[in-house]
């Protein structure tokens, strides 16, 4: 453990991981090296990551590995630990990949932020570099405003970016409540329904680095099957922002009553 991690016994750090390669390793370290306690949850993992996951927790108390027998999907590996953080008394949770993209050195300063306003959400705004894929760049700006159109305009900064702070209790209510999210659909449903719960997003902006073959990068990412599923997923959102028009309606505008001076 790195002395200058900070702990904490209400905010941990969840990494949902499949088949990420030996980068898993660097984003723990590096994870572990700004907070306390990390959990690793590996989605049935067959690439031998999960031994060496399970080799570092034997040797840090403040670092876990949760290990389930068979892939079920992003969401659904981050389920999984909400609920067992929730049982162990932990009320917020900052998520990232394990593959290496997201800003482990800025987990201080969310989690710093989900501190200071606990009802809210705090979602990373990417800064991409030159070298990020102009089509992932690109294409997610249509989910991007959809998300924005079905909750209007709550002010989410992205939709998409995974490295984030939520509070558990509400988003495991909402998980529990329906049967979607459970894979990719998982990041951009979270914000909407958390927004139609009346969570406020917090926008912070971190950098994302999309990492190459060569330098221990993987991705799951397909193009047609996974943008069928975020298609798929506006649908049913859509619906349901159909149904809340009144009640955001009314939430918008009470919103503007309490700024006005």
């Amino acid at each position: 453990m790195s002395p200058d991690a900070k702990v904490s016994a209400s905010h941990l750090v969840l990494i949902p991981s499949y088949n990420p390669g030996p980068q898993v390793y660097e984003t723990v370290r590096a994870a572990r090296a700004q907070w306390a306690p990390v959990w690793v949850v590996v989605d049935g993992s067959t690439d031998g990551t999960a031994a060496g996951l399970l080799e570092m927790a034997a040797n840090d108390p403040q670092l876990k590995a949760l290990v389930l027998p068979a892939n079920g999907g992003k969401g659904a590996a981050v389920l999984h630990g909400l609920d067992l953080a929730a049982q162990q008394g932990f009320t917020h949770a900052l998520t990232m990949d394990s593959d290496g993209q997201h800003p482990a050195d800025l987990i201080p300063a969310f989690m710093a932020a989900s501190q200071q306003a606990p009802e809210a959400m705090v979602l990373g705004k990417p800064v991409f570099d030159a070298d990020a894929p102009a089509l992932r760049v690109q294409g997610r700006k249509i989910s991007n405003g959809w998300a924005n159109l079905e909750t209007l305009w709550a002010g989410i900064g992205d939709s998409l970016y995974g490295f984030r702070v939520y509070p558990i209790e509400p988003l495991r209510q909402v998980m529990r409540g329906q049967r979607w999210m459970r894979r990719f659909d998982f990041d951009p449903e979270a914000v909407v329904r958390l927004c139609w719960r009346g969570v406020r997003p917090i926008n912070l902006p971190a950098p994302v680095k999309y990492l190459r073959a060569d330098e221990g990068g993987v991705s799951h990412f397909n193009y047609l099957r996974d943008n069928t599923l975020l298609t798929w997923m506006h649908l049913r959102l859509m619906l349901g922002f159909l149904l809340r028009v009144p009640l955001l309606l009314l939430r918008r505008l009470n919103t503007r009553r309490s700024n006005t001076p």
